[in-house]
């Protein structure tokens, strides 16, 4: 197992998610960055339904009680082994008593802690993901948890190190145009793809709340709730939009401008309180 020295900011439980469930009110959850919690199962050589370790904004410190085979992937924050550096996006060995700690990336937000076997945790609806807008799922982790390690290894891996291209703290998203659009003044589209959105600190693992121009409306009447999907950018009364992640409401009541193209998706997750982005049809 591994024991829990430090957590961070927050640190919970993430897999692949609970799709299928939204008739009855549940979202997908599951791992924001998806494409680096893949990655660092196959870097361990797990099933891909294997569960991992999200880490916001660094600072979680484990202790492995035994030997073990892990890998970090996501923002890059400093790793250390038992005070001495060593590399993401590759697999580690840690020794019975090693401990290993994350600092807090330069860039990006999210990084993801897998063990071979993966982390063992009560499945809900078919999940071990922390939803942290419903609460299903494990807790968030908490100082001196102790975390089970599974048994969903696959093949031994076989890859050193992977060549990953750090994330950015300035993105450009692509675009769809979403199912509301004329709803809007047709400057809003425009405004929405030339123009430049920060990242405000009322942001999580629900949707990132953005600043920038105003997005006007052309209709003020109110919109029956609809169902919304990762990347719905949804335009609330005052013109500000926010972008849903994986934990957002599986209905909402403000109209959608746009969505972001699903393959972006890690990128926007990585996004911090300041950060920019842009967006392009």
């Amino acid at each position: 197992m591994l024991t829990v020295l430090a957590t961070g900011p927050l640190a919970t439980i993430q897999d692949g998610g609970r799709p299928g469930w939204a008739s009855i009110g549940v979202t997908r959850s599951g791992a924001a960055d998806r494409a680096s919690a893949e990655l660092a199962n196959r870097l361990v050589g797990n099933d891909p339904s294997a569960a991992v370790v999200e880490v916001t904004a660094g600072g979680l410190r484990v202790r492995a009680e035994r030997t073990v085979l892990v890998a970090v992937t996501g923002a890059p924050s400093a790793l250390d082994v038992d005070g001495r550096a060593a590399p993401l996006d590759a697999p580690l060995t840690l020794a019975p008593g090693a401990v290993l700690s994350l600092g807090l990336p330069p860039v990006g937000l999210r990084c993801y802690l897998a063990v071979r076997g993966g982390v063992d945790a009560q499945p809900v609806l078919g999940s071990r993901s922390t939803d942290s807008l419903s609460g299903l799922g494990p807790a968030p982790l908490q100082d001196r948890d102790r975390l089970l390690i599974g048994t969903l290894a696959a093949r031994e891996p076989v890859v050193d190190v992977a060549p990953v291209r750090r994330p950015s703290s300035q993105p450009v998203l692509r675009v769809l145009p979403g199912p509301r659009r004329d709803w809007f003044d047709p400057g809003a589209w425009t405004a929405l793809t030339t123009g430049e959105w920060t990242v405000t600190p009322d942001s999580d693992r629900v949707g990132l709340r953005l600043s920038g121009p105003a997005l006007a409306r052309r209709r003020d009447d109110e919109l029956p709730s609809e169902g919304l999907v990762p990347g719905a950018l949804q335009v609330p009364p005052d013109g500000s939009p926010v972008l849903f992640l994986t934990d957002h409401p599986v209905t909402g009541g403000y109209p959608v401008l746009a969505v972001v193209a699903t393959p972006d998706l890690p990128a926007a997750a990585q996004l911090r309180p300041g950060d920019r982005v842009r967006f392009r049809p």
